[in-house]
């Protein structure tokens, strides 16, 4: 009789602290899932409003690079009539990028690019060819694998639509550098369509190059003008291939944005489903209790 009424009363005692109510997984499962709807709903509408302002300034892009081709098509007709006769051993390469993410892919292509055109036995060059970056992305990545190899980084240009001015400058900054080359790489990515883009690299001939030339030494010419002609032309080719490269990355970014929000949307009905079958599930035992409590009665 004693061991029977302990056992009545430790039944009839409340439920200890550490012991959850009967529903209580469930409701914190629904809660989490509230909680994560939520947030992947904010994230959507950030998506969205990043793809209608790069879908903006991929217009405005578009115009700039068709005007700054004419720069690069300008620099090609002076190349074409003074081809280097002896190539470059030692290049330096100008890998053009910027210091925003969110852009899927596109850094990536350059450094890429440019592992790919040091390690090239095709075309070989030295292993300790030195290696100029604009924007701070590529520095990044390229730093990992040829650290040793970077000379000069650039960062802060062409942060709306890349100006002459801003080409002028790095432009002026490499002329005046230390660093020993014999000839010029730029690594860009190359606007192919709204949604495709490419890597390219384009040679730029350099004061010695083209003063060795066949067309150059025909003429009679003093060593500034030699010298203002290629400072010019890199300049020139900096500034082509930095609006190309501009309007890439906001395409780029444009699709980046699209997909993501194609995903989050995903994820919002997926959540929603679950959501409503966790509500569902959890009325269904509410009921469940309910009938078979009347039904005892």
């Amino acid at each position: 009789m004693l061991a029977r009424r302990s056992l009545a009363r430790i039944a009839t005692q409340p439920s200890p602290l550490g012991v959850a109510p009967k529903n209580a997984r469930n409701m914190a499962t629904l809660r989490e899932i509230e909680l994560r709807l939520k947030s992947v709903k904010n994230i959507e509408k950030i998506t969205k409003s990043m793809k209608m302002i790069a879908s903006t300034k991929l217009a405005k892009a578009q115009r700039a690079m068709q005007s700054g081709k004419q720069y690069g098509l300008a620099n090609s007709e002076i190349f074409q009539h003074a081809p280097s006769e002896t190539p470059a051993k030692r290049k330096l390469f100008i890998v053009v990028s910027s210091d925003k993410g969110l852009c899927g892919g596109i850094h990536s292509s350059v450094s890429k690019a440019t592992r790919r055109a040091i390690a090239d036995t095709e075309k070989p060059v030295e292993s300790d060819s030195p290696i100029m970056v604009i924007g701070d992305k590529s520095k990044m990545q390229l730093s990992r694998v040829l650290g040793k190899n970077l000379a000069m980084s650039f960062n802060q240009i062409g942060r709306d639509i890349p100006t002459f001015a801003d080409a002028a400058g790095v432009a002026d900054l490499i002329v005046k550098s230390d660093v020993k080359y014999d000839g010029i790489s730029i690594v860009y990515n190359k606007f192919i369509s709204a949604v495709s883009y490419e890597s390219d690299i384009v040679d730029v001939a350099g004061e010695n190059a083209l003063k060795e030339s066949a067309g150059f030494r025909a003429y009679e010419m003093e060593d500034d003008v030699t010298k203002d002609l290629a400072e010019f032309s890199l300049a020139n080719a900096i500034y082509a291939a930095l609006v190309e490269a501009h309007a890439c990355e906001q395409s780029a970014r444009r699709n980046a944005m699209d997909n993501a929000s194609k995903n989050a949307k995903d994820m919002i009905d997926r959540l929603t489903m679950q959501y409503n079958r966790g509500r569902q599930a959890a009325i269904t035992n509410e009921l469940v209790d309910i009938i078979t409590g009347a039904s005892a009665l």
